[in-house]
């Protein structure tokens, strides 16, 4: 298989009026790599097709259903089949979807949060596992530079032992009861069968708990969580509060709520450590606020020469020159297809070149909903990991 093509690949859900199918497409095609050549676009078989013909998807693989794409790249001929697929439908299809794949055979790349439930989780880890294949979950903040500068930070023991761990993910676009006004985002998201057992903490405080591990490698022992429905009327939380106690001695508080009013997409994260504090905003991406214990306080920012590799390799502009989400999302994808293209070249990819969530950091964030909603559900105090 010859190493300079470009990768082919399918997309299941992500279609017309779809926020993050766009989002996905364009990070992909940031860097030239990949191109899309076959879809089942939506669960409407009709809405599925014109969506493809709007991306101009051929005929032939432009299809209505995720079945019928899977039956058709089996059919096809190995140079002619897609290298992987992009799964960025509603959370209730992404095990159906993410596990037919991986059993063809094929790689994957799946949005958040993986799946329903820690069983299904376990079983799609095992399928990797078995197949072998490259499986990423778009923990897309995991890509901005300056959080990989955090983490580098860290593990080179510059800010000593973590002691305290403060992460926020703020919004307010569910303020209101959208969901009851023909939102279709909303709408999903705020329905158990298809969001799953939590709301807001599934939504965006798995990233919350993703960033955070990511960062520090903290492991969790355990939690005291509060979830809540604060709009009248809604089925799932949109507020939560989480105690976190990791091992180690550590402790931490995760914070994610959907209704706080005029707040946009306000992600920060605050590690304390016994010789500084890092603090990052995913609002103002480009810059790492370092303070040591024993110094003055330094801004480090995105493009930076005296950055560490892993931040270096993350940035494509020059220092000034701003990026943000989707360049954060396309670095995700650039791991993917450096794992991809290793294994096709029979060889193994190095770590700095594969840098992405992969399908065990996606298990361990479904069992960290879990874990969250059965401690607001419990009269205990803690519940353990």
């Amino acid at each position: 298989m010859p190493a300079t093509r470009k990768l082919r690949y399918a997309m299941v859900g992500g279609g017309r009026d779809a926020f993050i199918g766009a989002v996905h497409r364009k990070a992909i095609a940031l860097d030239g790599q990949a191109e899309l050549v076959a879809g089942a676009l939506s669960s409407s078989p009709e809405k599925a097709r014109e969506s493809g013909r709007a991306l101009w998807l051929a005929e032939d693989r432009n299809h209505g259903d995720w079945r019928a794409l899977l039956d058709d790249e089996l059919k096809r001929a190995p140079d002619e089949r897609i290298d992987f697929v992009s799964v960025v439908t509603p959370n209730h299809l992404h095990f159906p979807v993410a596990q037919a794949f991986v059993e063809a055979g094929f790689h994957v790349v799946c949005d958040k949060p993986l799946v329903h439930t820690g069983a299904q989780a376990d079983a799609l880890v095992a399928a990797v596992a078995r197949q072998g294949t490259v499986f990423a979950v778009t923990y897309n903040y995991t890509g901005y530079p300056m959080v990989r500068e955090a983490r580098e930070i860290i593990r080179s023991g510059r800010l000593g032992g973590i002691r305290k761990v403060v992460v926020e993910y703020n919004q307010g676009w569910l303020a209101t009861r959208l969901e009851g006004e023909g939102n279709k985002q909303a709408e999903w998201r705020s329905d158990p069968a298809r969001s799953g057992a939590a709301g807001a903490i599934g939504d965006i405080g798995s990233h919350a708990e993703n960033l955070v591990a990511t960062v520090t490698a903290l492991e969790i022992e355990s939690l005291c969580a509060d979830l809540g429905a604060l709009v009248p009327g809604r089925a799932l939380d949109d507020d939560g509060s989480v105690l976190l106690r990791f091992k180690g001695g550590a402790r931490g508080v995760l914070i994610a709520s959907q209704v706080n009013t005029g707040l946009e997409n306000d992600l920060r994260l605050r590690v304390s450590g016994t010789l500084g504090t890092l603090v990052w905003r995913q609002e103002q991406p480009s810059e790492l606020l370092h303070l040591p214990h024993d110094g003055p306080r330094c801004m480090l920012t995105r493009g930076s020469p005296w950055l560490g590799e892993s931040a270096r390799r993350a940035s494509r502009l020059p220092s000034g020159h701003p990026e943000g989400f989707i360049e954060a999302f396309a670095n995700v994808y650039g791991g993917v297809f450096a794992d991809i293209r290793a294994r096709l070249a029979g060889r193994p990819a190095e770590a700095l070149e594969a840098d992405y969530p992969r399908v065990e950091e996606g298990a361990r964030g479904v069992r960290f909903i879990e874990r969250v909603v059965a401690s607001s559900r419990s009269d205990a105090k803690w519940t353990a990991w």
